[in-house]
C-alpha cells in the first residue's frame, strides 16, 4: 500500500528524530564488500540526471527524510535476461523492467549516489525479494546499504534502478541518459550488443522481408542500373548526395542474403560500391532512422531490395 507524501513525511520525521546503469553468378565487476542476496520471496516511476550541482542528484544537505522514505526501494522480483536488439542482452525485473547502472557509483566496493530528487527519477531496486531467474548467476547478486538504510539490490556490485519515464515492460529509454546511465547486463558490466552484420535482414510491417545495412538503414535498388553482364550504375553526380552507395562487405559479414551474386565492384570514380545479385545498392538520404522506407518507390525507380536481390513492388516489365 502506498503512503500518502504527508504521512511518509511524518514517519521519516520522526525516524530522523531517533537515528537522523565473388563475383557475379558465383556463390559467390565482482560484487566486493556486498551482501549475497538470498533467494527467498517470490516476485510482487518519476528526467535525466547526471552527477554535481543542478543535474537533480541531490546527496548534499537539505534533502528532506521524507523524501529518502518516498524513495524506498521497489521490490525486484524474479530477475531474467532479455534480449534488446540495440542494446544487447540486459537484466529486467519481475515485471519485465529494464535494470539500470549509474556511473557515478561505484562496484568495488558498492555504493549508491543516487538520492532524493535523483531516486525519484532513477528508483532504486530493493534487495530483499531478488530471485535469480534464467540466466542470471545468483552469485553476482547483492545488496548495498543506501544513506537512508534501506537495502538496495546490486548486480556484479553494480546498484540496480528502474527508469520512472520506462511506462511499459521491455522500454529501455533510460539507456544512455546523460552519457551516465546504462542498462545492466547478468554480470553487472554495461549492456552491449553484438555488432551488427554488414548486411542483414528484417521484417518490414509493409515490405516484408528487406535487407538493411550495419546501422540498420534499409537498402535500395535504382532500376535504371544494370546488372549484367557487369554492375553499372546510373546513379551520378548529384544523384549521389540523395542515394549514397553501400561500401562492400565481406560475404561472411552478412546475414540472411543470398550470397550469389554478391559481390562489389568500381564505380567509374573510382569508388566501391556493393551489389546483391550483381546489382548495385544504395541507401536513402530521406531515411532518417533504422526502419525508415521513405525511398520507397521514390520517381517511380527505387525500391528496397529483398534478400535475393530482387525489388520489392516494382512494377512488372
Amino acid at each position: 500500500m502506498k503512503t500518502s507524501w504527508r504521512s511518509a513525511s511524518l514517519v521519516a520525521g520522526a525516524a530522523a528524530l531517533l537515528a537522523l546503469t565473388t563475383a557475379c553468378g558465383q556463390d559467390g565487476g565482482g560484487p566486493t564488500g556486498s551482501q549475497n542476496v538470498g533467494a527467498t520471496a517470490a516476485p510482487g516511476d518519476v528526467g535525466d540526471l547526471g552527477t554535481g550541482a543542478g543535474d537533480g542528484v541531490g546527496t548534499g544537505a537539505g534533502a528532506g527524510a521524507g523524501q529518502a522514505s518516498a524513495n524506498a526501494p521497489e521490490p525486484a522480483g524474479k530477475l531474467s535476461v532479455s534480449a534488446n536488439a540495440e542494446i544487447g542482452d540486459l537484466v529486467t525485473d519481475g515485471a519485465g523492467r529494464t535494470l539500470y547502472r549509474f556511473d557515478a557509483d561505484t562496484a568495488q566496493p558498492p555504493k549508491t549516489t543516487c538520492e532524493n530528487d535523483c531516486a525519484t527519477k532513477w528508483p532504486p531496486v530493493a534487495a530483499d525479494d531478488a530471485l535469480a531467474g534464467e540466466g542470471i548467476d545468483k552469485e553476482l547478486l547483492g545488496e548495498v546499504t543506501r544513506p537512508d538504510g534501506t537495502k538496495q539490490l546490486t548486480i556484479g556490485g553494480w546498484p540496480a534502478y528502474r527508469y520512472a519515464k520506462d511506462t511499459a515492460a521491455g522500454d529501455v529509454k533510460g539507456q544512455g541518459v546523460g552519457k551516465k546511465w546504462y542498462a545492466l547486463a547478468a554480470d553487472g558490466k554495461k549492456a552491449k550488443a553484438e555488432p551488427a552484420a554488414g548486411l542483414s535482414t528484417r521484417e518490414d510491417p509493409k515490405l516484408g522481408e528487406i535487407v538493411v545495412d550495419k546501422n540498420g538503414m534499409t537498402v535500395y535498388r535504382f532500376m535504371k542500373d544494370e546488372a549484367w553482364p557487369k554492375p553499372v550504375s546510373a546513379c551520378t553526380g548529384a544523384c549521389l548526395a540523395k542515394w549514397p552507395v553501400v561500401a562492400p562487405v565481406e560475404a561472411n559479414d552478412t546475414e540472411g542474403v543470398v550470397k550469389k551474386g554478391l559481390m562489389s565492384f568500381t564505380r567509374p570514380d573510382g569508388a566501391a560500391q556493393q551489389t546483391i545479385d550483381c546489382w548495385p545498392i544504395y541507401t536513402f538520404a530521406g531515411d532518417k532512422k533504422a526502419g525508415d522506407t521513405n525511398g520507397q518507390g521514390v520517381g517511380g525507380t527505387w525500391y528496397a531490395v529483398k534478400p535475393d536481390g530482387k525489388p520489392v513492388g516494382a512494377p512488372k516489365k
